[in-house]
């Protein structure tokens, strides 16, 4: 998949600086709302598209569920008075025969869909001999297969202008963001498909107004290429994700504010002093894994010793033990707290494993 474009080649955005940012609100609403957004955001900053929700997938029935196709006809009329590419989302066969009859310029495809390969599959079987660029979301749950299969599946139809939108995740840990980000995952799909451009939803992954700023500089500081912002012209009445849009003005101010770094440099003394600094941090790594591997041949150890004893592997008051005092410490060394609970989860998770393979196993002669 090495000929998979980024986004910076497409015909639809060449000669626009990057990192990109694509603005509009959840759902067209109407096509005053529609063009009264769109307008304001031409007025107040300079985009690379625009983007609007036609059918919106609910939760539960009985709520706004988009327009339909009457919103892809507002949404050409704004694009061509505009003169600006606009993008929607699919979410089956018929979906992207109306957005190509409407001349939207890109699509995507939702969290929703994401995790159905199923319905990925419908949609690259419609996008055959289509050369239209398309967008994928994250699924909804942190699979990142899922993720990969569904960009996969639209590379098969034909497709090279492709690009993964990160939207954040849902969890059953309580954080302040609607959508947990677990940056690591959009981060090793990058490093599965180096080619493909990684644009990151702030909307999305906060949930509320405040946090798009520094969701969205999160995402820039991570060499992501670019951000899809849902903008309404009056958010606060919106009739779907109300909390998580902001206006024009505010987008503008979010695109300002946010500050965009080089991801390289050719200062020599800059580069020799990071490879110094990359060469102690292999150093300490090569020690920190011969300390697991020592703390794993101890574990290996106790294993043997409690299946010889016939006593169990997990010990309730050991675990607490560990866990309450570990965090404690890594504090005292200047590390956080939630750190230390997701590495010694981890090494508990191996610990248990080890430990379950040799108590179902025959001791040795």
């Amino acid at each position: 998949m090495e000929d998979i474009q980024p986004i910076k080649n497409w015909e639809v955005v060449r000669g626009r600086s990057t990192p990109i940012a694509i603005a509009g609100p959840c759902s067209a609403e109407t096509e005053e709302q529609l063009y009264q957004t769109c307008k304001g955001i031409k007025e107040n900053v300079d985009i690379t598209m625009l983007r609007a929700g036609i059918w919106k997938p609910r939760t539960r029935p009985n709520t706004f569920e988009g327009v339909g196709e009457i919103g892809l006809k507002w949404l050409k009329n704004v694009k061509e008075e505009l003169q600006m590419p606009a993008t929607v989302e699919v979410a089956n066969a018929k979906h992207v025969e109306l957005a190509l009859k409407y001349e939207m310029d890109v699509l995507w495809i939702g969290a929703r869909s994401t995790v159905n390969p199923f319905t990925v599959q419908e949609i690259a079987d419609a996008l055959k001999g289509v050369n239209v660029p398309v967008i994928v979301k994250n699924p909804i749950n942190p699979d990142l297969a899922l993720w990969l299969g569904a960009i996969e599946r639209i590379y098969n139809s034909g497709i090279r202008d492709i690009a993964a939108l990160h939207r954040g995740f849902s969890s059953h840990e309580e954080t302040k963001y609607r959508n947990s980000p677990m940056w690591q995952l959009p981060i090793t799909l990058k490093s599965k498909f180096p080619n493909i451009s990684l644009l990151c939803d702030p909307s999305h992954i906060a949930g509320t107004r405040d946090l798009i700023y520094p969701v969205s500089q999160k995402a820039i500081d991570l060499d992501y290429d670019g951000l899809m912002i849902e903008t309404h012209c009056d958010p606060d009445n919106a009739l779907s994700d109300a909390k998580q849009q902001i206006t024009p003005d505010r987008l503008a101010e979010v695109l300002a504010e946010v500050k965009i770094r080089k991801n390289k440099t050719d200062d020599v003394e800059f580069n020799s002093h990071l490879d110094d600094l990359r060469l102690k941090i292999d150093r300490v790594d090569k020690e920190l894994l011969e300390n697991l591997a020592t703390r794993m041949n101890l574990v290996t150890e106790i294993g043997e010793y409690k299946r010889d004893n016939n006593v169990t592997v997990f010990q309730a008051e050991r675990w607490i033990e560990v866990f309450q005092t570990r965090p404690a410490l890594a504090k005292e060394l200047g590390l956080t707290k939630r750190f230390a609970e997701q590495l010694y989860k981890l090494i508990h998770d191996e610990s248990i494993r080890i430990q379950t393979k040799i108590m179902n196993s025959e001791p040795a002669e």
